[in-house]
Parts: C-alpha cells; sequence; structure tokens
C-alpha cells in the first residue's frame, strides 16, 4: 500500500514553512487565527515535522557519514570532516546541519505550543505533541553528539516573534541529554503503538523507546539501555510488532509503499519518478553504470570495510591465504593478480594475463554473505541500464590501463567516475529500472531506516556486554548472524570462541560494521567508543593506490560552533581547539 501519510509531506511542508532558506521565519498559515482549530490541521502540523525531518541537512543524508568513517571513501558532502585537513567553523556542512537541526527544532517547538490548546480530541493532541517530542528530541541528541552542549529553546520559544533574538547560552551537554530523555519519557506516554495503514511514517512508542535507549548506552547508561531496548525486543509492556527481515538483501530494496517490520522508524520513499518523494540515495552511491549512466560515485565503501567480512565458516579472511605477498606486496603486485586487460572499444576482455578471475571472484563470494549483498566486487556484474534507462548488464572489471582501453559504462563495464579503482556499493541501488517504476536517478525508491530492529538487537548486545551477561550478548548477536546464514558465536570452532568482555566487545563493533555498513551508523559509533582517531587511515583503492589523505586532530572529536552561529548570538562560546 502506498504512503498516503508521507505522500503528503511536500504539499504539507508549505503550510508549515514558506522559507527555503531557513532564515527561522517560518510561512504564517500556520501562526494564523484560522489555521489551529480542526482535526485536520493538526495532522498536517505533524506533516510538516517530518517534512523538516527528512531535509537533506536534518536526516535525510544520513546514509553519506559512512564517509567519516573506515567503511567508506568519498568526495561529498562531508570532504572536509572525513579527510580532516579542512574541516573548520565556516564548513558549509556543518553550518547546514546546525540550521537544519534547529529548524525541527522550531517547527516542533511550534506544534507543541499551539496544539495544546486546539479544539480537538484529546487523544489527537496527545499524538502529536508526542511526534513532536520525539522529533525535537531526536535534533538535539545529534546536536549533542555533534557539538557537546548547545543552547537550548523550547515551546516558550516564539520563532515569529524571538527570531530576531535568538541568543541564549550554551547549555551543558548533561542538560541537552535530561531534556531529550524528558522529551522521549513523555513521547513514550503519548504515542501509539502503532497507527493505521494510512498513517505509516509516522513515529510510535516503540520507536520513542529505542531512542531513548540509544541516548542511555551513549551515555553508558548500560542498565537503562537495556530495560529500553527489551521493551521492544521482547514486547514487555505491548506487542510492537518488529521483527528481523528475512531477507537482509531485501530488507534494502523495498519500494511502492512495502514495509518491513523491522523498521522501527523509517523514511518513505514514494515514487522512483516524478510525483512522489524519495531519498537521493544514488546520486551518492550509485555507479556510472546506474539510471542514464548519470549517477556518479560520489561515496564508495572502503577497502578495509571489504577486507573485515569474515569466510563463510566465521573464520577471518586474509589476503595471502589466497595470493601469497597479497598484503605486504605493493600495487603492481596486487594487479598482476586481480587485473586484465580490455580493448580500446571497451566491449570485451581481451587478455587474462595473469589474473585467475575465478579465484578472484571467489575471494568475496565465499565470504559473509552481507559482502556481495552491500557491495559490487570485481567480475561480479550488476544490471544497471543505458542512456535510455532500459536495462542492461554490466560487469566489474579491473583493467589494466598499460594493457588497453578503460571500462566504459555505455559498453559492458562499470565505470569509476573518479578514476580510482575502488569498490561500488550494491545496498541501496536499484537493479535495472525495476520494471519502469524508477526512473530518476537522484530518487531512490527504497525505505530508508533510521532506526531498525537489526541495529537496536546489536545495540542491546553492547549493554549486555558492557553490564556483565556476555552470554546474553552472544545471544543477541547470533539472532543477526543467522539471519545471513553466518555461524553463531560460541557454535564450536575455535575462532567463534568468545573470550570474555573485550573480545565480545570487538565482535560487536565488528558485527555492527557488517551489518549496518551504508547505513551511517558508524560515525557516531566510533566517536563514542573513543576510537575515531585509530580508524583514520588514508583512502587507498583495491590495489593500495593512494585516493586522498586523512588527517586527525583532537578537536575533531567535537564539531566547531559554526561561525556564522557566533556571529548572530554573542552568547555563543567556541569548543576547544576550534
Amino acid at each position: 500500500m502506498k504512503n498516503k501519510y508521507i505522500a503528503g509531506i511536500v504539499a504539507a511542508a508549505a503550510i508549515i514553512s514558506g522559507c527555503e532558506s531557513l532564515d527561522y521565519i517560518p510561512g504564517d498559515q500556520m501562526s494564523g487565527q484560522t489555521f489551529w482549530q480542526t482535526e485536520d490541521h493538526a495532522r498536517q502540523a505533524a506533516v510538516g515535522l517530518y517534512a523538516a525531518m527528512k531535509a537533506d541537512w536534518c536526516f535525510g543524508l544520513e546514509f553519506t557519514f559512512d564517509m567519516c568513517t573506515d567503511l567508506a571513501d568519498g568526495t561529498t558532502p562531508w570532504a572536509d570532516i572525513s579527510r580532516g585537513n579542512s574541516f573548520a567553523s565556516n564548513s558549509s556542512g556543518v553550518q547546514n546541519h546546525w540550521q537544519y537541526l534547529y529548524e525541527l527544532v522550531h517547527r516542533s517547538n511550534t506544534v507543541i505550543r499551539n496544539v495544546k490548546n486546539m479544539p480537538i480530541s484529546q487523544q489527537t493532541i496527545d499524538r502529536v505533541t508526542g511526534e513532536a517530542k520525539f522529533l525535537r528530541a531526536m535534533a538535539y541528541f545529534r546536536m549533542l553528539n555533534c557539538w557537546g552542549g548547545v543552547p537550548y529553546y523550547d515551546e516558550s520559544c516564539d520563532i515569529n516573534e524571538q527570531f530576531a533574538n535568538l541568543d541564549a547560552p550554551r547549555s551543558s551537554a548533561d542538560e541537552i541529554r535530561q531534556h531529550v530523555i524528558d522529551d522521549l519519557t513523555d513521547a513514550i506516554a503519548k504515542l501509539p503503538v502503532n497507527w493505521d495503514a494510512a498513517d505509516l511514517g509516522r513515529t510510535t512508542k516503540g520507536a520513542a523507546y529505542a531512542l531513548r535507549g540509544k541516548v542511555y548506552l551513549f551515555n553508558r547508561q548500560w542498565n537503562e539501555a537495556i530495560a529500553d531496548f527489551e521493551e521492544i525486543v521482547y514486547n514487555k509492556s505491548n506487542n510492537y510488532g518488529y521483527s528481523l527481515h528475512p531477507d537482509y538483501n531485501e530488507l534494502f530494496r523495498l519500494y511502492n509503499g512495502n514495509h518491513s517490520p523491522e523498521m522501527i522508524f523509517s523514511i518513505q520513499s514514494i515514487d522512483g519518478n516524478t510525483a512522489g518523494y524519495a531519498l537521493n540515495i544514488v546520486g551518492y552511491f550509485g555507479n556510472k553504470s546506474t539510471m542514464r549512466l548519470i549517477a556518479s560515485n560520489c561515496i564508495v565503501p572502503s577497502t578495509t570495510l571489504v577486507d573485515m567480512y569474515e569466510n563463510l565458516d566465521g573464520s577471518p579472511f586474509n589476503w595471502d591465504d589466497l595470493f601469497p605477498g597479497f598484503n605486504s606486496g605493493g600495487p603492481e603486485l596486487r594487479r598482476k593478480y586481480m587485473s586484465v586487460a580490455i580493448d580500446q572499444g571497451s566491449t570485451k576482455v581481451t587478455d587474462l594475463l595473469e589474473c585467475d578471475t575465478t579465484k578472484v571472484m571467489d575471494a568475496y563470494r565465499l565470504r559473509d554473505p552481507r559482502l556481495c549483498q552491500n557491495v559490487i566486487t570485481p567480475y561480479s556484474h550488476y544490471l544497471g541500464t543505458d542512456a535510455g534507462s532500459n536495462p542492461m548488464d554490466k560487469q566489474f572489471v579491473l583493467a589494466d590501463p598499460t594493457k588497453g582501453g578503460a571500462p566504459m559504462e555505455a559498453m559492458a563495464f562499470i565505470r569509476n567516475s573518479e578514476g580510482w579503482n575502488s569498490y561500488f556499493w550494491r545496498k541501496w541501488i536499484p537493479t535495472g529500472n525495476l520494471d519502469g517504476y524508477w526512473g530518476e536517478y537522484n530518487r531512490t525508491p527504497y525505505e530508508f531506516p533510521l532506526i531498525r530492529l537489526g541495529d537496536v538487537i546489536l545495540m542491546l548486545a553492547e549493554a549486555y556486554n558492557e553490564s556483565g551477561a556476555v552470554e546474553k550478548a552472544v545471544a543477541e548477536v547470533n539472532k543477526i548472524r543467522e539471519r545471513v546464514g553466518m555461524p553463531g558465536l560460541n557454535s564450536g570452532a575455535s575462532w567463534l570462541a568468545v573470550a570474555g568482555h573485550d573480545d565480545m566487545a570487538d565482535r560487536i563493533r565488528r558485527e555492527r560494521a557488517f551489518e549496518l555498513a551504508g547505513e551511517g551508523q558508524r560515525y557516531w559509533d566510533l566517536r563514542r567508543w573513543g576510537m575515531l582517531e585509530e580508524s583514520i587511515k588514508n583512502a587507498t583503492d583495491i590495489f593500495g593506490d593512494l585516493m586522498y589523505t586523512r588527517s586527525y586532530q583532537t578537536r575533531h572529536e567535537l564539531w566547531p560552533i559554526p561561525l556564522v552561529e557566533m556571529e548572530r548570538n554573542l552568547n555563543l562560546t567556541q569548543n576547544e581547539g576550534w
């Protein structure tokens, strides 16, 4: 069924705010005496909140944060943060994220302030208030993770009257966290367990529990996190209806209104052409063989991510087991093992050179199935399109540039628009044109999770492990591994044995990488684990050639307060080191 609620977002956004520049001055249909009167008005106001939440610079680019980690490399939109060398208080990404998050806060405040006095049912008032408090908490939690303490504005701040005088000093990080907890606690009390099918996509009681548990987890409050996660994983007070989707690959390919019970809170996508709404995942993750040969691989899976995936039996993967000297050998040795020659017309392979393509393919396909479901690997095939959007089979070939031409997407091969010999994303990338459903490369018609059960289960495992319940942690992780046919931890082989807390912590961190790659969670994980610095490595391609350098400074643990915000609000103080 198509999601009528989210499909109305674009139209309703004009009601709640008419300013694309986000100068904090809402369009005033919402502020007028005629608006806050009916049940439909309350619903339209809630729709506008989701319009703000899914905006690119709010949470609509969530998947792109992996390029700031060891799981992906890329050119945009977070190049300054990813590379570290030009990360500054005048960064456009830093400024945009701040501004759009506060836009969500102020829209939420407007709704909370006005809906309470509407002449409508108390149930509607409570539910819309719960939605607004959930989304306000979501925005402040992100700001807490980016900047630490920030200025706090609640519903007593009327943006229509105070937009020129937003000069609150920064609250402490602990104060912001408590505000987030309070909002989510109230949202839990007010939100329904589920909505009717027509309102699919609106936040629920289970989503509020999940987000509050995540806040507790990030603050190392293990018992509180366990209680919230167990509530929805084990249906302690209600039947929330969440379950792991049986097919990992299909989970990220649900379109045309199809919905998975694994999705706890997700951004819905309607239509892959021009009439509906869809995230621009392909515009960043796609390749030059995707949809009319227009999509560009702005973000690609890293060699670190690919090399992390285990063998099918759960043992660690090692390139030297297949190609002697591969790990210590340079790019030329790796080209010898992995590249072929193609003809000048780029239509076929003319010489295998010393490459055994079957052996290369086995290096990837005899591993954790999530590797080849998430990543297009060398010599595998991908159903892209031609210039007319017609389905066309393509192959990812590693071509030796000294032995022939370069791969061309217009022919039979996948080409990297940056000239890198990198991997490509398969996760999130539609195949062909989805039987005509999909026609715009920048409109990826899949449901995108901001919170899903697989993530919550792994967070519950982490909280169990940190509280000393290692065996419970093992049981949760094994649920995730079982879905993709990977052997469970502590299931027999010596390499599957868990040797206590530290070993389990490492396994959970790796499992989160295997499972959540391409979903934008890794950056926030690395920072809270205190592992951002050790994860920073130069970006190298499949052969080991340098793509670009990365650097780290201690000040990168918190983002700088945007310079323009400090000019607007003289009561702001800067984070240390900036």
